[in-house]
């Protein structure tokens, strides 16, 4: 199932991401995670791609898995940076072999040793270029791209952060899934501006539950997110304790998921983590708006 159905059904769903294995050793253990929370029954699951394409045999190994044996579908993430149009027509062949109908095209992290590297001979430079590879007549994908509510890292401003986010979707892009964000103010402001801007595509937004006070750094450092002061204040409070900041941190984002569904979101994209009771107690905490 295409991933734009799921969306146009017009009704609340909830999502989550997982990740590949970096290697063989570790595919056992994040095999299992992931298929408890494909026990779950989302509405689909999306499957990242390492950087550079370190892990993309794990990639469409899982995604294979989710939908051949739990019937849940599938969003497979390709990167193109610094990757050969040979390469990339290869992995879409892989695709299209395993019955992956759903892409998530994203440019990808620039890897360290290519960071002052000329970049103008690349046959992929941005996400645009991959979005325009798989939007050729004879691959019938549902194309998906990400988006930035707080502005793209790399964006002078947000201006001409969603003029770009315009080519994208005017390049095929079906449906865009934003980066994570902690104030839905935010989202909001960022939805009324790209649909200013006459983008028209469904946006899901993602949710990050942040489980422990160490992945409050990272999900700095990654994405730039603004803390709104509510959620500083419970980290503060609970940080040093495990179990109550995982049960705080799941409340937290339990309660932005029903305040996006409360203002009109239909669908939200949860980054997981690879953890089955993180996906778990936010699935149940909504049980009776997902009707299930």
């Amino acid at each position: 199932m295409k991933i734009i159905d799921i969306l146009n059904q017009n009704r609340f769903s909830l999502s989550f991401e997982v990740f590949p294995p970096k290697n063989e050793t570790a595919f056992v253990s994040v095999r299992s995670a992931v298929e408890e929370i494909a026990k779950l029954k989302p509405a689909f699951m999306s499957v990242t791609y390492g950087a550079g394409g370190g892990t993309s045999k794990y990639t469409l190994d899982i995604a294979k898995d989710i939908k051949n044996r739990y019937g849940v579908p599938t969003l497979a993430h390709l990167t193109c940076v610094s990757s050969t149009r040979e390469t990339i027509g290869q992995k879409i062949k892989e695709m299209q072999v395993c019955g992956i109908k759903n892409v998530m095209a994203l440019r990808g992290d620039i890897p360290q040793e290519l960071q002052d590297a000329d970049r103008s001979g690349w046959d992929y430079r941005y996400a645009v270029d991959l979005v325009r590879e798989l939007k050729t007549a004879d691959r019938d994908f549902c194309i998906g791209g990400a988006c930035y509510p707080e502005i793209h890292p790399e964006s002078a401003n947000q201006a001409d952060d969603i003029r770009h986010l315009k080519e994208k979707v005017e390049a095929g892009c079906d449906f865009l899934t934003t980066q994570m964000f902690f104030d839905n103010n935010l989202l909001y402001n960022f939805l009324y501006k790209i649909q200013q801007a006459g983008i028209a595509v469904p946006v899901i937004p993602g949710i990050m539950p942040i489980t422990n006070a160490n992945q409050v750094a990272r999900a700095v450092k990654l994405s730039g997110s603004f803390m709104p002061q509510r959620f500083k204040s419970l980290v503060d409070k609970f940080g040093d304790d495990p179990a109550a900041m995982k049960q705080a941190g799941i409340a937290y984002a339990t309660d932005q998921i029903i305040d996006l569904y409360a203002n009109g979101i239909k669908n939200v994209h949860v980054y997981s983590m690879n953890k089955p009771d993180v996906a778990e107690k936010i699935q149940a905490n909504l049980s009776d708006i997902l009707g299930k």
